[in-house]
């Protein structure tokens, strides 16, 4: 783990942290990011590894390519927005800069840094994130939508669907830290990012009310279908936007789905 994160991933939280290491040499079994989204067949190779770890047949990889960007945010994400929220530490994301080892199966086992970055007190939301979202997930969610099609809200909204969770959690743990919750308005709730236009990770959470044990509950759903649906064996999940008790019409669920 990386020392400035060990206060804060002790513990049962203590696996998160580690999803990210540093040292002056990467892993030689890690490739850069980078390097993995040069036109060529390394992506692609990733994805049908992931495919056949899904049991998935058939052209059609956005399902495959949904379920392997939800993993990889997982792994990245916790340390990341630790460092960038609770510390104001800024570590160098961009594509070039991250290298990531890969299991059998395509799935991201962690993430690679030589270097640490730097403090960024002071700075705003959008220039602690800017690496991550600008530099690092734009550049790979453009690959993953060219080789599959996939529609960029739907890896956007896994990103959305992790990370909320985790500046929630950050919240909890450092008492209700106005810097935390002004970050979380910022990143989750503002619909446009300065100088780039709309922020990708804004969208609207839809309740529903789900009837329990004699009792209506109010349900917020994801902000996107991830489409794991579409893989074999698997279902909507209970907070899907497009779960058949959730659609609000057909014609709005086949929009949403088809991006």
């Amino acid at each position: 783990m990386i020392p400035l994160l060990a206060p804060i991933f002790r513990g049962e939280l203590a696996p998160l942290g580690e999803g990210l290491q540093c040292a002056p040499t990467p892993p030689p079994d890690a490739v850069r990011v980078a390097d993995l989204l040069q036109p060529g067949p390394r992506l692609a190779q990733v994805l049908h590894a992931h495919a056949r770890f899904r049991r998935h047949a058939g052209a059609d990889l956005r399902a495959v390519a949904s379920a392997w960007t939800l993993r990889y945010v997982e792994v990245l994400l916790p340390p990341v927005v630790a460092a960038a929220s609770m510390l104001h530490h800024v570590f160098p994301l961009a594509a070039a800069q991250v290298w990531v080892r890969l299991d059998d199966h395509g799935d991201v086992i962690d993430f690679h840094l030589v270097e640490t970055g730097g403090a960024r007190r002071g700075a705003t939301t959008a220039e602690r994130y800017a690496p991550l979202l600008w530099q690092h997930l734009a550049p790979l969610f453009g690959a993953l939508t060219g080789l599959t099609r996939i529609a960029p809200k739907i890896l956007w909204g896994n990103v959305s669907r992790r990370l909320e969770p985790i500046l929630d959690q950050g919240l909890q743990l450092t008492g209700g830290s106005a810097a935390i919750a002004q970050d979380r308005a910022w990143l989750l709730h503002e619909a446009d990012w300065p100088g780039t236009g709309a922020n990708p990770l804004h969208g609207t959470r839809r309740e529903v009310t789900r009837h329990y044990e004699g009792r209506d509950i109010p349900l917020r759903l994801h902000r996107q279908c991830c489409l794991y649906h579409l893989l074999p064996g698997e279902g909507y999940c209970g907070a899907c936007p497009l779960a058949p008790q959730h659609r609000k019409d057909e014609t709005e669920a086949e929009e949403e789905s088809e991006g």
